[in-house]
């Protein structure tokens, strides 16, 4: 990663080649997964780090490799649901959080979709399982998944070696160096969503923020309004799988 003094445009498209650890044996295998080349994940105490922008050098070729086909090639992928081609008629089942509890304050500027393959919902369920144990609700399962969505593609990096963002690891890109825990602990989707809405709740008046601002008093990123164009793919997702 490059150090510099400002910030510059963030290239959406740029996806990593990554390591995603195994929600539940924990064992490292390899993926075409996203880096967090924009959000950078500090300490639960929000305390400004310097800031670190762009993708390695060396990663520029496995990057370009790992776009060629927009990523949609992926085994295990889906797009028949509205979790990524969009929302659905309105219709919910029993339990299901509306639209409008979700997405309170409506979206904020264009917005992304990506498919998901069967490792990203387990990760979107690990969140949203996490939001109810918590007590920060569908709205804080909205932002979490958001959150994910930009930092890690909701894939449970682990460490990238020379393409690494300083320390960060796990699916909100959380630094062991910042006192967010072990690379062990932040590579557990449980710990990592506990921990991040531990932090969130810390925030006073989050509920009442719009979806990057709440998210980014948590993550202090470089791209501040980046967690913004998750919002519409991460309602669906809650709401699916609420």
């Amino acid at each position: 990663m490059i150090e510099r003094a400002t910030i510059v445009k963030f290239d959406f498209t740029r996806w990593l080649p990554a390591i995603a650890k195994d929600s539940y044996q924990k064992t490292a295998l390899s993926v075409v997964g996203v880096a967090a080349i924009g959000g950078l994940a500090f300490g639960p105490t929000a305390v400004a780090a310097p800031v670190t922008i762009g993708p390695h050098d060396a990663a520029i070729a496995a990057i370009d490799f790992a776009t060629s086909n927009g990523g949609h090639d992926k085994q295990g992928a889906t797009d028949d649901s509205g979790m990524t081609t969009g929302a659905r008629d309105g219709k919910r089942g029993g339990g299901q959080p509306s639209r409008e509890q979700l997405v309170p304050f409506g979206v904020q500027g264009a917005q992304s979709r990506i498919p998901l393959d069967d490792a990203q919902r387990d990760n979107a369920k690990a969140i949203i399982k996490a939001a109810k144990k918590t007590g920060v609700g569908d709205r804080g399962a909205v932002i979490g998944v958001a959150t994910s969505l930009q930092e890690s593609k909701l894939y449970n990096l682990g460490n990238l070696g020379a393409s690494n963002d300083h320390d960060s690891e796990g699916l909100f890109q959380q630094r062991p160096s910042s006192g967010w825990g072990t690379p062990e602990q932040i590579t557990d989707p449980d710990y990592a969503a506990t921990a991040f809405f531990t932090a969130l709740k810390n925030v006073d008046g989050w509920q009442n923020m719009p979806l990057s601002q709440a998210a980014q008093t948590v993550q202090v990123s470089a791209f501040p309004f980046a967690y913004a164009q998750w919002e519409d793919q991460a309602a669906d997702i809650v709401q699916q799988l609420w």
